[in-house]
């Protein structure tokens, strides 16, 4: 015979669920977007020679797009779906892993 208890569930003892869901759309766009910003900053600052340069680093700087739409989702998931906060940060984040791997390459 088995040595156990009846367990009884009451209403007050039912599961409650979080309803509040921060969806990683707005966080995946502005990942996005920062990413775009972040590839058009080079060429701003050195002018159109950079196409030169992007030429023979394109794989770098594309393996850089998941990475940053997967940070948006991240910062905006870790800010509790606050806009301007996550969008803030992202692009910050984004942009230093552009400008670390652009002088990288540069040498």
């Amino acid at each position: 015979m088995r040595n156990s208890h009846n367990i009884t569930i009451t209403e007050s003892d039912t599961f409650s669920t979080d309803d509040e869901t921060t969806w990683s759309l707005p966080g995946a766009v502005v990942g996005f977007v920062a990413w775009l910003l972040a590839l058009g900053i080079p060429c701003l600052m050195y002018g159109p020679n950079t196409l030169f340069f992007f030429i023979y680093t394109w794989p770098f700087f594309l393996a850089l797009l998941p990475v940053a739409i997967v940070a948006g989702i991240a910062l905006h998931s870790l800010m509790n779906g606050r806009l301007f906060l996550s969008m803030t940060s992202t692009l910050l984040t984004v942009g230093l892993m552009f400008g670390a791997l652009f002088m990288w390459l540069l040498g």
